[in-house]
């Protein structure tokens, strides 16, 4: 088969690909098939790009993180007082229908490939940290305008609200409770958490 000019393009059509494979089947039943007739291609093209199809969802899994954690970025940074800055945070991490929405469950659909390659591992911890930098960065910067009044150190705080997130998460994502009943008690949480319960 000849090589395409554009090999980055085409890698980039096949994560699109693979990443709606995964949404369709979830990751366990999307197939080489699948990922091919997704992008309008033969599994042996697939696999000239990728002869390991793990190597390619592990490459769905990083563009995912980054989209997500962007996406969380420019939440915060539209806002300008401590409180609108939080709750941008909370809700940019809560999965609403829309991207939001499918973004999450793009990348808890690809959690499985996280335990069995160090390269996604890698990914999940750097997502992870830097969701958490994200937080402190606005639980500090509140606590240092004497907006906020922490109950635990800020590092701490920030982890916990990215846990919650992930688990409150599930629970959207599953029919269990809506992404307005789970933005309301996170935000709830926040406001505790950071001394300022009247704050609207």
């Amino acid at each position: 088969m000849p090589r395409p000019r554009n090999q980055t393009a085409r890698r980039a059509q096949l994560v699109q690909a693979a990443a709606q494979a995964v949404l369709e089947r979830g990751v366990t039943n999307a197939r080489l098939r699948d990922i091919a007739a997704q992008a309008g291609l033969t599994p042996a093209s697939v696999l000239y790009y990728y002869p390991d199809i793990n190597d390619l969802l592990v490459a769905v899994f990083e563009q995912g993180t980054g989209t997500y954690v962007l996406r969380r970025q420019k939440a915060v940074e539209g806002c300008t007082t401590a409180w609108a800055k939080l709750a941008a945070c909370v809700t940019s991490g809560v999965p609403f229908p829309g991207e939001a929405e499918t973004t999450s469950r793009l990348l808890y659909e690809l959690l499985p490939v996280t335990f069995r390659s160090d390269e996604a591992a890698a990914l999940q911890k750097a997502f992870i940290t830097r969701q958490t930098a994200l937080y402190q960065q606005v639980l500090d910067g509140g606590r240092d305008a004497g907006d906020f009044r922490l109950l635990a150190p800020s590092d701490f705080l920030a982890r916990s609200f990215v846990a919650l997130e992930d688990g409150y998460g599930i629970d959207v994502l599953s029919g269990t409770a809506t992404a307005a009943e789970t933005e309301a008690r996170l935000l709830h949480h926040a406001r505790l958490m950071t001394g300022t319960p009247d704050v609207d």
